[in-house]
């Protein structure tokens, strides 16, 4: 295998990696890129592909990462990751961890971690890879890395989500949902959201506010009983799909453009939060985005 091919073959590790470290589908892609490029310019094979690009994508991801986090602080309103619709890398040895780590909640929980705690977790704790390693791509001692993957476990595990085990049940429940949704059904929506359910979206400054923070059923259940019925009047489309390896959709305009994401978390047979991203600087790789603007415009025109 000749070195283009060993790196393709282990390109979606890399970007799950890279993901998970900077909760970023575009800055992840880059991370992969500037991989590749210090692969390709590398005298030399070493002894394991899998082991040295890990580690590379790793260390550049730590750097954005540390940059990232100054700029994330500045944000305006509440932050989500870029929705991840599926993940380019399968592991059936480590598939619990890898769904576990992918969704919103889990994500969020990651962002609290130092970039050396979180490299270390996520390399460790969601992929496997052996402690020599681990301390390779960081620069620490083996016994540094122990510790930290003590300290990011204490602080995943103190808030680590719980969700709904039977997929088929959150699928259920989640098209049920969506039908409520669509027919601007409030009983129904009520019925199946959490009493504490919490609803935030993710505008960046860039779009209407129309739903930063709003808590408890009833609350969430009339807003989105309003807001949603005229979007689809106007040939707005809810497309049901998996969002960060949870239940949640795509909404789409009528000519199919992206206005923005929906990911739901669901335990005890109820909805307990719901993120939405509309920022379109967050969407670009989901599809061409709408204009927002234009499409509540419209949609409030539509409204009885």
């Amino acid at each position: 295998m000749n070195r283009t091919e060993e790196f393709e073959e282990l390109r979606p590790l890399l970007f799950s990696i890279a993901y998970r470290l900077l909760s970023s589908v575009s800055e992840a892609e880059d991370a992969v890129q500037e991989t590749w490029l210090r692969w390709n310019a590398s005298p030399g094979r070493p002894a394991s592909a899998k082991a040295f690009l890990s580690a590379v994508v790793t260390r550049i991801s730590i750097d954005v990462l540390r940059s990232a986090r100054v700029r994330r602080e500045e944000y305006v309103g509440p932050w989500f990751p870029e929705p991840l619709l599926a993940d380019p890398y399968q592991d059936p040895e480590r598939s619990a961890e890898l769904a576990d780590s992918l969704s919103m909640a889990a994500l969020l929980l990651l962002e609290r971690l130092s970039p050396l705690e979180r490299a270390v977790f996520v390399l460790r704790e969601v992929f496997g890879f052996g402690f020599p390693d681990v301390a390779s791509a960081v620069g620490r001692s083996e016994a540094a890395c122990r510790q930290l993957v003590v300290r990011a476990r204490r602080h995943m595990d103190a808030g680590r989500p719980r969700f709904e085990a039977d997929r088929r049940e959150r699928e259920e429940l989640a098209g049920r949902f969506f039908d409520a949704l669509k027919e601007g059904d409030v009983d129904g929506l009520r019925e199946l959201l959490a009493a504490d359910v919490h609803m935030a979206g993710d505008g960046g400054g860039k779009t209407p506010q129309l739903a930063t923070r709003i808590l408890g059923a009833e609350n969430v259940a009339r807003v989105l009983s309003v807001l949603v019925p005229p979007f689809v009047r106007i040939g707005g489309v809810v497309e049901p799909r998996e969002v960060n390896g949870q239940p949640g959709a795509v909404i789409r305009d009528r000519d199919g453009k992206v206005l923005n994401t929906l990911a739901l978390d669901i335990l005890d047979g109820r909805i307990q939060t719901i993120r939405t991203v509309i920022n379109p600087d967050k969407l670009r790789h989901v599809g061409p985005v709408a204009d927002v603007w234009a499409v509540v415009r419209e949609a409030d025109q539509a409204a009885p």
